[in-house]
């Protein structure tokens, strides 16, 4: 029996519609060790369950995550909590609760001044109490950083410290007692609900397995302190009580039962072996599976312990079906229950969600389940097709795929099936507040990564890192890549081997069924994979690879805008639509400006605003798509957005020089289709611009991507180019730093190269969580320890910390002028009706160059001065709250921070400065 003294205690409180309300704190903690022992018999994966068991004991683990349930508040019951104000510091609710305490014993309480009360946290409180009672150093850091940072170290002084806080006095022992009896009663009480006896049986867990139990305990805590759904009073989950009634008055088993139901909308996945006599992909797409999907499936098929799975192949070769077919297979043998499947960008996260979303709605259909999905980047909310998929708690038991809005924010990670940018995966290594639920919602996934050869130097290190705390957690991986160097695949590899295994996977793997030289391999289409301790490697295929050659006519010619241009209306005179990928946007802008008025054209880069963006990017793939109306002529102008978002198709290519590799993304766009084309077009043409001399480039080319790279590229790019059959050839040479070309300078450009690689390395791990640890003595004390406490701001920051770029600045774009204010496309924006607006204004945010992030500070400052002038309902409104407004006149003409701005519907945003004779000096 709990003592009134135990029972009087608060954990919530709060005014509603004039209602003083509160949440004894008994109640909170076995509201929490309930949720927290439904998460883990219900929500977590087969596998996690098993990560987490400890001494081979489940029953012993469901009692631990039980305790931690109930004991992660006991810092709440202290006097520094007690006393501490309301939110809304409502006088009378503060003096009612202490009233309450003082009744039953705490003398003194309601006169108690602690002067430091801010220095002993509820959670480092929590702590230090069980610590002083002896719980486990591994169990009191969980308990210590459920609010997202574990402490630096274990707070043993903190008592002595700030006694008062803990005990009300800091010399009366009458008084202390008081409190240190009630606080022994909570954790013997919940020693006792959870299956202990004592303190001594509560295990050492591993610093991997505390990490995800601390994620379990943080979503718990939020479950369980949500007082309705969607905040929907008809849809209760843990609500407050009145102040008249007490702990006594609640069924605390009927109450998380009923919250457990109504906050479980969606179902588990329920997997099961693929079947490939009667081939998955006819059933899930309607063609017969090609020989290397047929081969991935049955090494899957025929695998103990699949781990990781690279499949290195030609675009257009069905690697996205490979994948999903993959992660049905793994999701089943590794006992998984979600998929997270990383892109590199927005626009190939946009066009990812569509095809998964269409394969998971088929496997709903066939298991009569509803699944929930998520697709997690900044513009998710304004994806069409995202935004058709209906709402959970709308649906009533009709629809297969719908969003579930409790995973939002910090919860996205936790959905079951999530399409994202590569950086939710890459801040897994971030130390970065609530780190654990990312670890905890991928910990229970298949992870596919597209398009790695995407990813530079920089975002290789956090991706590699992530792979080892992803193979500690035995989660299966299929990576994807047409131009994949083999250095790479042996770091992807290596690194989930290493996680998996806790050995170099020269020491301690099986490599009896891969040549001698595997390492080395040049295959292609090539397909490597993990099997338990086992490399199993696979480059020969039964049967055609579905992949026809295309033999791609190259020429090379220097970075002359104005020579640049004459051929590109030569190329196309009699018809055709020419493609040209410019490494940077003042390029593409001043390329638009000298082929203005001669031929139709489109020019897509970053710096249109976001909306317009999108509808530029369908206008592309409607003109020149699969299955499209080519039109008789035009030019289509872009940066780097054309090397992998859209499935396009060009008749003659020109790019700018780049590393191999992404050449060879941008040569896939030419003759992807068979249709007919224009006579002087029909063999496909690449035609290589910036190439100024030997070793020499266009200076926004070498500014980008260095020397080293640029100069290996151009030196072994062939006169006529064959694809696939080329691809792995050059990718490998280019990037094996023992196969340089006799080159002038070339030895000095690679240790350059070297030098900046182990520097990126470097700047990486101050941003990174150490490597996992399998010692049971290593806690989480210090591990999200961070002198870039920028990356926990915003996810802007988080994304430029995993992808080394300058932290940049969104804004809204709009017409300000005397008649009043106007999108940029001209449609009137009524301040009256503002919120039936907001959605659509928040939609014209583009991202600011680079120059305006050097004294980023300054700028936002300036910023935030003119929407507060201009647009102080915006913080009203929740779309638009905190977002800043860039202003520009009737003829979208503008200036920020001494630079003149223009923007144009043809061609995006301009900046530059003028001297005091109205010169243009940049």
């Amino acid at each position: 029996m709990l003592s009134e003294r135990a029972k009087s205690l608060w954990a919530k409180k709060r005014t509603v519609d004039g209602q003083p309300k509160w949440l004894p704190l008994v109640a909170h903690l076995v509201d929490a060790s309930n949720v927290s022992r439904m998460l883990f018999n219900q929500w977590l994966s087969d596998q996690q369950r098993v990560f987490l068991t400890v001494d081979q004991d489940v029953d012993k683990t469901l009692k631990l995550v039980k305790f931690v349930g109930f004991i992660h508040d006991i810092g709440k019951a202290t006097p520094a909590f007690q006393t501490k104000k309301s939110y809304v510091e409502d006088a009378i609710l503060d003096a009612d609760l202490i009233e309450k305490a003082v009744r039953t014993g705490f003398v003194g309480l309601d006169s108690t001044h602690l002067p430091s009360a801010s220095k002993s946290p509820h959670a480092k409180a929590g702590e230090a109490i069980l610590e002083r009672l002896a719980g486990p150093d591994s169990i009191g850091a969980i308990v210590g950083g459920h609010h997202g940072r574990p402490l630096t170290r274990a707070p043993q002084r903190d008592i002595g410290d700030y006694t008062s806080n803990y005990w009300q006095a800091e010399k009366d022992p009458v008084v202390q007692q008081r409190w240190q009896d009630v606080q022994l009663e909570l954790l013997n009480y919940g020693l006792e609900i959870s299956g202990f006896k004592s303190v001594a049986e509560l295990p050492m867990i591993s610093q991997p397995q505390a990490v995800l139990l601390e994620g379990l305990l943080i979503m718990a805590d939020w479950l369980s302190s949500s007082e309705a759904l969607e905040d929907d009073p008809g849809q209760p989950l843990f609500p407050l009580i009145s102040l008249d009634q007490g702990l006594d008055d609640l069924n605390l088993t009927a109450r998380y039962q009923q919250a457990w139901t109504r906050w479980q909308r969606t179902d588990e996945w329920p997997t099961a072996p693929v079947p490939l006599a009667s081939d998955p992909y006819k059933l899930r797409w309607g063609f017969s599976a090609r020989p290397v999907q047929r081969k991935v499936a049955e090494m899957i098929d025929q695998a103990e312990d699949p781990g990781m799975v690279i499949i290195e192949a030609p675009m257009g070769m069905g690697k996205t079906e490979a994948a999903l077919v993959a992660a049905e297979q793994l999701a089943y043998k590794g006992k998984e229950t979600g998929l997270f499947f990383g892109l590199p960008t927005q626009a190939t996260a946009n066009a990812m969600f569509d095809r998964v979303d269409e394969w998971l709605r088929r496997l709903a259909a066939d298991n009569g389940e509803t699944y929930s999905i998520k697709l997690m980047h900044s513009k998710a909310e304004f994806n069409p097709n995202y935004l058709k998929v209906p709402v959970a708690e709308d649906v009533d038991g009709d629809a297969s795929v719908v969003v579930n809005r409790w995973f939002s924010g910090k919860k996205s990670i936790l959905d079951e099936f999530s399409i994202g940018t590569i950086d939710n995966l890459l801040q897994m290594d971030l130390k970065q507040k609530h780190l654990a639920l990312k670890h905890l919602g991928l910990s229970k996934k298949v992870v596919i990564i597209d398009e790695v050869h995407a990813y530079d130097s920089f975002m290789d290190q956090h991706l590699f890192r992530t792979l080892e705390w992803l193979g500690t957690y035995h989660v299966p991986i299929v990576v994807l890549s047409a131009t994949l160097p083999k250095a790479t695949r042996n770091r992807l590899l290596e690194a989930y081997f290493h996680g998996k295994f806790g050995q170099k996977l020269s020491k301690g793997a099986d490599l009896s069924r891969v040549s001698s030289d595997w390492q080395d391999s040049e295959a292609y289409p090539l397909v490597s994979m993990l099997d338990g301790r086992r490399l199993n490697q696979v480059s020969h295929f039964d049967g055609k690879t579905n992949q026809s050659q295309l033999s791609i006519h190259v020429e090379r010619m220097s970075g002359d805008l104005t020579a640049l241009g004459e051929r590109v209306l030569d190329a196309i005179a009699d018809g055709g639509v020419a493609g040209v990928i410019v490494n940077t946007i003042k390029r593409a802008q001043a390329l638009a400006d000298a082929l203005a008025g001669k031929v139709p054209f489109i020019v897509l880069h970053s710096a249109f605003v976001a909306a317009q963006r999108a509808q530029l990017e369908t206008e592309l793939q409607n003109a020149i798509g699969k299955g499209s109306k080519r039109p008789a002529k035009l030019v289509v102008i872009g940066t780097q957005v054309l090397e992998q978002s859209l499935d396009i198709d060009f008749d003659i290519l020109f790019t700018d020089i780049a590393p191999m590799d992404l050449l060879l993304q941008r040569a896939g766009r030419l003759h992807r289709h068979a249709i007919a084309r224009p006579r002087a077009l029909t063999g496909p043409r690449l035609v290589v611009t910036g190439i100024e001399g030997l070793g020499e480039f266009e200076e926004g080319s070498a500014a980008i991507y260095g020397q080293y790279l640029l100069m290996k590229t151009e030196a072994l790019l062939p006169a006529t180019l064959r694809l696939p059959d080329d691809i792995s050839r050059l990718v490998q040479t280019t990037y094996d730093l023992q196969r340089d070309p006799p080159l002038p300078g070339i030895e000095e450009e690679r240790t350059r190269f070297e030098t900046k690689i182990a520097q990126k390395a470097q700047k990486a791990q101050a941003f990174q969580i150490a490597p996992p640890s399998r010692r049971r003595s290593r806690t989480l004390h210090g591990w999200l320890d961070n002198d870039q406490p920028g990356v926990d701001v915003s996810e802007q920051r988080a994304e430029a910390a995993v992808r080394d770029i300058d932290e940049s600045l969104e804004v809204i774009l709009l017409q300000h002028t005397k008649h009043g204010d106007a999108l940029i496309d001209g449609r009137v924006v009524d301040s009256f009706q503002l919120d039936r607006m907001a959605k659509v204004i928040a939609q014209q945010t583009i991202r600011l160059p680079r120059v305006f992030t050097f004294n980023i500070d300054a700028t936002i400052k300036a910023l935030e001065q003119e929407t507060a002038r201009l647009y102080p309902g915006w913080q009203q409104n929740k779309w638009l709250r905190g977002a800043l407004a860039l202003p520009l006149d009737e003829e979208l003409n503008g200036s920020l921070m001494d630079y003149q701005l223009h923007y144009s519907l043809k061609d995006g945003l301009r900046y530059w400065k003028e001297d005091q004779d109205g010169n243009e000096t940049v």
